[in-house]
């Protein structure tokens, strides 16, 4: 029997793209079926006292997500995936900042629409995206980021890897957060993070 996962992220966070890395090579081998869905950085943080660097980020991460949420609400899951795939290897491991080709090229490479492109200046698409993101904070309250999981409906922030693990260390570490998530009275584990995002 499969093993329900949500699995929630901002396109824009390095962070949740190498977790997603991970998630990947653990459903290569495991039994898993994964919900993409999104949780917009910024509406988490569009009412919140940000530093000048950070809010710029938030703003400009709006485009991204919202194209995702367009995604998510006319194509569906397996699209979202996709689409994600095609933007993180252009965010992250190209670290490019061109946001209109980006979107552009990746909407190409996941076979959506070309159009869904400009659902990145408008909001229509927000109350799906606001409701994805609220139903991630209810589970685990507003004081997260990305990533968020959900393995057969117990949620938490995290793990927040660097590298991604592959191998049986993706699988070790999977198993682990299977084991946290059967325990009730689980809340959190954390460690500071003495290295950024490395991406192989």
């Amino acid at each position: 029997m499969s093993t329900k996962v949500e699995f929630w992220f901002d396109p824009g966070c390095p962070w949740a793209w190498m977790t997603s890395r991970w998630m990947g090579e653990v459903a290569k081998a495991r039994d898993l079926d994964v919900t993409w869905s999104l949780l917009s950085l910024s509406v988490l943080n569009e009412v919140r006292d940000l530093p000048e660097d950070y809010q710029a980020l938030m703003d400009r991460s709006w485009g991204p997500a919202r194209v995702v949420a367009a995604t998510a609400q006319t194509h569906g899951n397996d699209a979202v995936k996709a689409l994600y795939d095609a933007l993180g290897e252009r965010i992250h491991h190209q670290g490019r900042d061109d946001l209109d080709a980006i979107i552009t090229e990746a909407l190409e490479e996941a076979g959506l629409p070309a159009e869904l492109a400009d659902t990145a200046g408008v909001e229509d698409y927000d109350p799906g995206m606001r409701e994805s993101t609220q139903r991630a904070l209810d589970l685990v309250g507003d004081d997260v980021g990305v990533p968020v999981i959900a393995i057969d409906g117990v949620a938490f922030f995290g793990p927040v890897v660097s590298p991604a693990p592959k191998g049986e260390d993706a699988l070790k570490l999977w198993d682990g957060c299977v084991a946290v998530a059967s325990v009730p009275g689980f809340f959190e584990l954390k460690r500071s993070r003495d290295v950024g995002p490395i991406f192989e």
